[in-house]
């Protein structure tokens, strides 16, 4: 690990093509755009039991299908969700055994067991993971960041963040991160670079 330095990273939307708003989107009885579905998905009780590992899926099926009036069956609605996720972004394998080399590699996510066990590709390339379903704890919600810090044994300062989601970089940022919005893999390495930490393929 170079200078105590830590690079953490979102998984979906950031390392992993996740295309839950638009499928949530084709499901609902009502509009909602953006900014205010994913507010409420993350507010959403049932989310929030269920990626902090509370619930079943099938109870979260249950749940979530009467809380957001989807006309679909829970185990339909759990059968489509697992499909959300689509595939690691092309570059995600080459660039993070790179970062790894040279600092320590964490992802902190809001996942579940049914997401997290599609891409196993993933699991060794981080040093800490940090999954919501594991932890019991979910972002935007500060003890989520609070966890990581203290099992990193990092300085605030030190943790470089990625995310997709504002609210999510804005708690980071409140607890001391050095965090940044990102829209998907493509705009992390011009980051590294102004950051100074870019690494170079050895190849």
């Amino acid at each position: 690990m170079q200078n105590g330095k830590v690079i953490m990273f979102d998984l979906g939307g950031v390392l992993v093509d996740n295309h839950g708003r638009e499928e949530l989107t084709a499901m609902l009885p009502f509009p909602v755009e953006a900014p205010e579905l994913w507010r409420k998905w993350l507010e959403s009780p049932s989310v929030r039991d269920f990626e902090r590992g509370k619930i079943t899926p099938e109870q979260f099926g249950a749940a979530f299908v009467a809380e957001w009036r989807i006309d679909l069956a829970p185990s339909a609605f759990i059968e489509a969700f697992a499909t959300w996720p689509k595939r690691v972004f092309d570059g995600v394998e080459e660039l993070l055994p790179r970062l790894k080399a040279h600092y320590h590699l964490a992802c902190l996510s809001n996942t579940n067991a049914i997401h997290w066990q599609r891409f196993p590709q993933l699991h060794p390339l981080f040093d800490s993971r940090f999954l919501s379903h594991e932890m019991g704890q979910v972002k935007p919600d500060r003890e989520a960041f609070a966890y990581a810090l203290e099992r990193l044994e990092a300085r605030p300062q030190d943790v470089y963040y990625f995310d997709d989601l504002a609210l999510n970089v804005r708690a980071a940022k409140d607890i001391g991160m050095t965090a940044f919005r990102v829209g998907s893999f493509a705009e992390i390495e011009p980051i590294l670079r102004v950051q100074g930490l870019f690494v170079r393929s050895s190849a």
